[in-house]
C-alpha cells in the first residue's frame, strides 16, 4: 500500500512537496522581477499534479483581492469546473493573510503548505496584524465604519434562498 508512513513513500512524498513549494517560491521571485505585484506565489496540486498557479497581481490588476492564493484558487476552480478544491493541496510562498486564509477555508483543500511566515512578511511591510486585531473588536470599536442597514429588506434574499429547492448548497 502507498502510505506516506512507508519510508520510501514518505521520502518521495516529501520530495514532491518540496518541488511544489519551490514552484510557489519561483512564482513569487518571478513576480517581483516582473514587477507585477507583491512577492507571493501559490500552486494548487491534486493527485500529485499541478492544477493551477497564481501570483500576487494586486498592483498590476488594480485588485486588492488578487493575492497569489486567491488567484490560484480561482484558476484551479475554473480548471476543475468546481467551486471546491476537495483533495487538493495548496503550496504558497508565504503564510496566508486573513483574506486568503478565509478563501482557503471556503475552497476546502485537504492541506496548505507555506514558506515564509507572517512575521517575515511583516518585516517587509506586509503586516496583517491590524486585521487580526480589528476582528477581535466589537463592530462599533473598529477603525472601519461598519453599520447595519435595511436588514428586513435584505432578508428577502435569504428567505428566497431557503425556499429554493434547486439551489446548489455549499
Amino acid at each position: 500500500m502507498n502510505s506516506p508512513h512507508n519510508t520510501s513513500n514518505y521520502n518521495k512524498y516529501n520530495t514532491m512537496n518540496k518541488e511544489f513549494m519551490r514552484q510557489a517560491i519561483a512564482l513569487s521571485i518571478d513576480n517581483v522581477k516582473q514587477n507585477k505585484g507583491g512577492p507571493f506565489g501559490a500552486v494548487v496540486v491534486k493527485d500529485g499534479e499541478v492544477i493551477a498557479t497564481g501570483a500576487n497581481c494586486v498592483t498590476s490588476d488594480n485588485d486588492p483581492t488578487a493575492h497569489a492564493e486567491v488567484t490560484a484558487i480561482r484558476n484551479a476552480c475554473k480548471e476543475l469546473g468546481t467551486f471546491q478544491l476537495d483533495g487538493c493541496e495548496i503550496y504558497t510562498s508565504c503564510e496566508p493573510c486573513p483574506m486568503c486564509l478565509g478563501a482557503i477555508y471556503w475552497a476546502r483543500p485537504k492541506a496548505v503548505y507555506y514558506g515564509n511566515t507572517k512575521a517575515d512578511a511583516a518585516e517587509i511591510n506586509f503586516d496583517d496584524q491590524f486585521i487580526y486585531d480589528e476582528l477581535d473588536l466589537p463592530l462599533n470599536r473598529r477603525n472601519l465604519k461598519i453599520r447595519q442597514l435595511l436588514r428586513g429588506e435584505a432578508l428577502v434574499a435569504f428567505q428566497l434562498w431557503q425556499k429554493n429547492t434547486e439551489k446548489t448548497t455549499y
